[in-house]
């Protein structure tokens, strides 16, 4: 009995001595945190989506308070975010332009030629990684949804074999741009009121082959433009949106119709 007590007491001590050890270590090493972090954090929306380039929320205050981020960062919160976070850090919040996702193909089942008819999993990067496609495009969409299945918020959905973002959903987190594994994703002003939805860099006559509204590089685009905002790279039209001036020549007297106006 008298061993069994010698033995609880000594479990006692060395347990009561492990603690104050590991409360003078945790004070000596511990990291002071900046309070305007948890402030910072209350404003972000909390997504967790990484649009920002960080790998959450947390991360994001961090960088903002540290000065390695700008306060205008976060896309999904946009600028009543940004003015919030910019009161905390006292520094002036810049407006910064509203981007949202588009993509880069007007190739759905009205006009791309089908190739084959695909059995297998749903997802663009299988599909890609068995080198089938559906449509005898190279380029275009394959129409599966990753990109949608990516998204939080709900923006992007398949229709009509093709992936198409709803502006007005969309925060430009970026995920759907990740997730395209042919990378046919980008992002452009939300004012921007035209775009071309194509990325097929073959010649016009094996674009004409595939799909009747694919960029055939004709430049008649470019030759329209009064203000050198189009310009044909690789065989298909890019529009420069810090030139464009919203003319719509570019969409008027586009022979394919790659040229799209826009939903806002």
């Amino acid at each position: 009995m008298q061993s069994i007590l010698i033995a609880t007491v000594a479990v006692a001590i060395i347990g009561l001595l492990i603690g104050v050890l590991l409360v003078i270590v945790g004070n000596k090493f511990k990291v002071e945190t900046d309070p305007r972090e948890a402030a910072v954090r209350e404003f972000l929306p909390g997504n967790n989506c990484g649009g920002c380039g960080y790998a959450g929320c947390d991360a994001m205050a961090a960088a903002i308070v540290a000065g390695e981020a700008p306060v205008s960062g976060c896309p999904v919160g946009g600028d009543p975010v940004a003015e919030q976070i910019a009161n905390i850090m006292g520094v002036e919040a810049e407006e910064g332009e509203k981007k949202v996702a588009f993509v880069k193909c007007g190739g759905d089942c009205e006009h791309a030629v089908p190739k084959c008819n695909y059995i297998g999993i749903r997802d663009c990067a299988s599909a890609m990684a068995s080198s089938i496609s559906p449509w005898k495009c190279d380029y275009g969409c394959l129409g599966f949804g990753s990109c949608a299945a990516a998204c939080p918020f709900d923006a992007i959905h398949v229709i009509n074999g093709v992936a198409r973002v709803d502006s007005a959903r969309c925060k430009a987190c970026g995920k759907c741009i990740t997730a395209c594994p042919k990378h046919l994703i980008e992002f452009v002003p939300a004012d921007a009121p035209h775009a071309v939805a194509c990325s097929n860099k073959d010649r016009g006559p094996a674009v004409k082959k595939v799909c009747s509204s694919g960029c055939i590089g004709c430049r008649l685009c470019e030759k329209q433009c009064e203000a050198g905002a189009i310009k044909v790279e690789n065989n298909v039209a890019h529009i420069d949106y810090e030139k464009c001036t919203g003319c719509g020549k570019c969409v008027e007297k586009c022979p394919a119709g790659a040229i799209t106006k826009r939903k806002k």
